[in-house]
């Protein structure tokens, strides 16, 4: 069977070849009517646009590359598939990097999304000095991680997040209050732990803060949270920089024989389904992944038609109560 062209879809739909490929290519004024009977005659002949055509009509690829520390992190996992489901409604398709944290593999999945010709970059990493984010001559967003100045980033209010969780702590009764967090990449990561010592500083309480590898041994952070109770028996109150964290520490916990929330009380960070269903009753602050996600998307939007955007744009977190939490 010969291979159909764009010619067999134009005269199976009774429009001209440049009618098909304005469809295709979604360029000048199309009625809807004439760009669903294209669309209808392609899929009944079966027809597959060349895609390699298409790049050198449109000079776009129509890929979006998305680079997130870990996939199995329940925070960039959900993140990412917001990305990819809107991309995806957009016309997109979607390259997904898991940098692991390690800049080496950052950077050879950047050479690779860069060989692959990417339109665009979607990055929620936290290696900022990898070299190709310098030298990159194309759109890039960030999420919740600074990259360098001229890109724009996207991010949760991370300062007004950690004062809330201590807030809510001392508000709840908690004095002994203890902060868990990751080990910082650069300055822009700290605002949460940050806000947690101005915050206690500001009750005339003492900050203490214990510091981790996400991305390392899971058996080591189980050791650096067993130091934390060891060290600390009288500690009444956790505020951890990420929902995992605080799953573990509550398992910690029970298994020491606290009695959550009467001896102690504990508030993570993030707020994904996955939190949902794995510790319901863990209180949290959450971070509005969909609306991230919205934002991102709409900055490249932005970016890719060269229009001008703002150095950052700081979405806004809730609390969500739950029982490691006292009532008011």
């Amino acid at each position: 069977m010969a291979k159909l062209r764009l010619e067999d879809v134009a005269d199976a739909a009774g429009v001209s070849k440049a009618t098909v490929s304005r469809v295709i290519n979604r360029r000048g004024y199309l009625s809807q009517k004439t760009i669903n009977l294209v669309e209808r005659t392609m899929k009944e002949l079966n027809y597959r646009p060349n895609a390699i055509a298409q790049q050198m009509t449109t000079g776009k690829t129509q890929l979006i590359g998305i680079l997130v520390p870990n996939v199995a992190n329940p925070f960039f996992g959900e993140l990412a598939s917001a990305l990819e489901n809107r991309l995806f409604k957009m016309g997109y398709k979607v390259l997904v990097g898991n940098a692991q944290n390690d800049a080496v593999k950052e950077s050879r999945y950047l050479q690779q999304l860069l060989n692959h010709q990417v339109d665009a970059l979607i990055i929620a990493t936290h290696n900022h000095n990898v070299e190709e984010y310098q030298n990159a001559n194309l759109p890039i967003i960030a999420i919740d991680r600074y990259l360098r100045q001229d890109i724009p980033v996207v991010q949760s209010d991370n300062y007004a997040g950690g004062k809330l969780a201590t807030e809510t702590l001392i508000q709840r009764g908690a004095t002994k209050i203890i902060h868990t967090d990751n080990l910082p990449s650069n300055q822009h990561d700290t605002q949460r732990k940050v806000a947690y010592e101005t915050t206690m500083r500001s009750h005339q309480l003492t900050p203490t803060t214990y510091l981790t590898n996400f991305y390392g041994d899971h058996t080591d952070r189980v050791n650096v949270f067993n130091q934390l109770f060891d060290e600390h028996p009288d500690v009444d109150g956790i505020f951890a920089s990420n929902d995992t964290d605080a799953a573990l520490l509550l398992q910690i916990a029970h298994q020491r024989g606290y009695h959550l929330p009467n001896d102690l009380q504990i508030i993570g960070y993030d707020g994904t389904q996955a939190s949902q269903l794995l510790a319901p009753d863990l209180a949290t602050i959450v971070q509005p992944i969909a609306n991230m996600a919205n934002v991102a998307v709409d900055l490249l939007e932005s970016r890719l038609k060269k229009q001008p955007l703002p150095a950052s744009v700081v979405l806004p977190v809730t609390l969500r109560e739950g029982a490691t939490l006292r009532a008011k």
